[in-house]
């Protein structure tokens, strides 16, 4: 029993010693933080000063060529850079005592070097070897191995490490990346590490198998007269050297033929390469439709082909389903939104024009209600305004004789005289309306704003005559912005804008700037143009578009007493 146990602890140190031992312990890797360190570096290899625990990472130069460019040639530990001979110097990790001595070396003062040694190719699922460059010419084969930072001792992996070289018992894709060998060797009884680095690619492993090619739409629709692209693409297994051939051939009456070949493309996809080849027909012909084409795809271990034909393209005589959803959504959304920032115009565009005719004109006290603004030229007029109330004619026929009358008589006078002077007379002597005229029928002395409202309220129409003195005038502004509120309120009423000549100065912007609301209604309430001095036609039709315009049905005449 006894000498069974001393063979079994005899034995076991023998398979821990080997490479692939799966359960490999984790072996720690210390870095001591002794106060100088010194390495040594290669021209041209890439290289990185380690960090140390619980000191700074930052490193500045203090002495040596760097010292001139001191900011320039700090570096952080643990990040890669490319030695070049300025390296060179004294760098002290800041704020502490430790200093790192660095001097690189020109690679023709090494007595072997070769570039080749700093990039290995390893293949992934398989054993690998990465070798410490120049190992062979140095007297100390030992070297300690570290993937960046972290000592390659320190990973949970089935690994070891033999006079120099780093054995990877299965290698994977993640191995990929910088490796550093770290060689203690003694100079003049001073002792250095010499580090060097080593690029490791990891590949897919070579594989035996022929390529494959992807098969695609048998037949493919082309349209006659027009140019045609033939693709195959094709996946071919990884192997080094990479051997592919793909070639394109046209097969018509028992022969083939080479075709028109575009550049090929290449990509590699984890353990495949992706080869595209495209092949051109210039111009598609009747007799192309009755001809096959072949792609053959060869590598070092076999091949592979695809034969395809073609077919004519019917033309869709109506445009795809999917496209009429589409537009329509299009459309849709295009009116939703155009509604929703002209949303208040609209709605006053349909009120304006329809609304006022749902109504009866018993309900209403005034046919229309008449908002100006004495402006001073009116003030030239003889006397006050004087308006006789008597009854208007019978008929429309009658009230637009009498007006044309009127106007015919007094033309000389009639389109030279203030519009707020000569309107009344017309609407009310003339054609018979009953205006409400707030100098005339609002009683002094009440609330005006709420005996606004109700006048308009009251009335079947409003009319505005529009001047810069109007548009600057708080009140006259209140009477129009009440109107515009009424209509957005669907109350039966009609809203006329009289422009005159003197309201071209307050197009520009008003003092004070007036109501959004009353600004955007300008812009969509219907309008007439007056200007005073115009021709007797131009006067005649601006008199004709007013009667268009007045409400089609007049409101009961009352005796003035009566009402009041």
């Amino acid at each position: 029993m006894q000498t069974g146990y001393i063979l079994c602890f005899l034995i076991v140190p023998v398979f821990l010693e080997g490479c692939c031992v799966g359960n490999h312990r984790r072996k720690k890797t210390v870095l001591q933080q002794v106060t100088h360190r010194r390495y040594k570096a290669v021209k041209g290899e890439i290289f990185m000063i380690p960090c140390i625990e619980s000191v700074n990472q930052h490193l500045t130069a203090s002495t040596g060529e760097g010292k001139e460019g001191n900011e320039a040639l700090s570096f952080v530990c643990g990040k890669k850079f490319t030695a070049e001979a300025k390296h060179t110097g004294n760098y002290t990790y800041s704020g502490s005592k430790l200093f790192i001595s660095l001097q690189v070396v020109e690679p023709n003062s090494l007595r072997c070097y070769e570039p080749k040694e700093s990039n290995e190719i390893l293949y992934a699922s398989a054993g690998g070897v990465i070798s410490c460059p120049s190992l062979n010419c140095s007297d100390n084969a030992d070297a300690i191995w570290f993937k960046g930072n972290e000592p390659v001792s320190e990973q949970r992996r089935a690994i070891c490490q033999k006079k120099g070289q780093l054995h990877l018992c299965q290698v994977r894709y993640n191995d990929k990346g910088v490796y550093f060998c770290d060689r203690k060797i003694v100079e003049q009884g001073i002792t250095w590490t010499f580090r060097r680095a080593v690029n490791v690619t990891v590949e897919p492993g070579p594989s035996s198998d022929p390529p494959r090619i992807l098969s695609g739409i048998n037949p493919e629709p082309v349209e006659l007269g027009q140019s045609h692209i033939l693709v195959c693409t094709v996946y071919f297994p990884f192997e080094r050297p990479f051997s592919r051939e793909v070639q394109w051939y046209m097969n018509y009456g028992g022969n083939m033929e080479n075709m028109t070949l575009l550049p090929m493309e290449k990509q590699q996809k984890y353990e495949e390469y992706e080869v595209i080849r495209r092949a051109i027909i210039k111009v598609v012909k009747r007799e192309h439709l009755n001809n096959t084409y072949t792609c053959v795809a060869n590598n070092a271990f076999g091949s592979c082909r695809i034969t395809i034909k073609l077919k004519e393209k019917i033309k869709e005589k109506w445009p795809s389903l999917v496209g009429y959803p589409i537009v329509s959504l299009l459309l849709v959304a295009g009116l939703g939104i155009v509604l929703h920032v002209k949303w208040l115009e609209v709605q006053l565009i349909y009120r304006s024009h329809f609304q006022h005719r749902k109504h009866d004109g018993d309900e209403k006290g005034f046919d229309v209600f008449l908002s100006y603004v004495w402006s001073p030229p009116s003030k030239l007029v003889e006397g006050v305004l004087t308006l006789s109330y008597q009854k208007g004619p019978d008929t429309d026929e009658e009230a637009h004789l009498s007006s044309m009358d009127l106007l015919s008589t007094e033309e000389g006078k009639a389109s030279q005289g203030p519009l707020e002077v000569l309107l009344p007379r017309v609407l009310e002597d003339q054609w018979g309306y009953r205006l409400c005229l707030p100098e005339r029928d609002m009683l002094p002395g009440g609330a005006y704003t709420n005996d606004v409202v109700l006048a308009i309220q009251r009335s079947q129409m409003l009319i505005c005559l529009l001047s810069a003195d109007y548009l600057s005038n708080s009140n006259a502004v209140f009477e129009l912005e009440s109107g515009v509120q009424a209509l957005l309120q669907k109350t039966p009423l009609k809203v006329l804008l009289i422009w005159t000549s003197r309201a071209s100065a307050s197009l520009i912007q008003p003092e004070p700037p007036l109501p959004t609301l009353v600004q955007r209604a300008l812009r969509v309430l219907p309008s007439l143009d007056w200007t005073a001095g115009k021709p007797a036609t131009a006067t005649s039709h601006f008199w004709r578009s007013l009667r268009k315009a007045m409400p089609d049905q007049r409101v009961k005449l009352v005796s003035l007493t009566q009402d009041r």
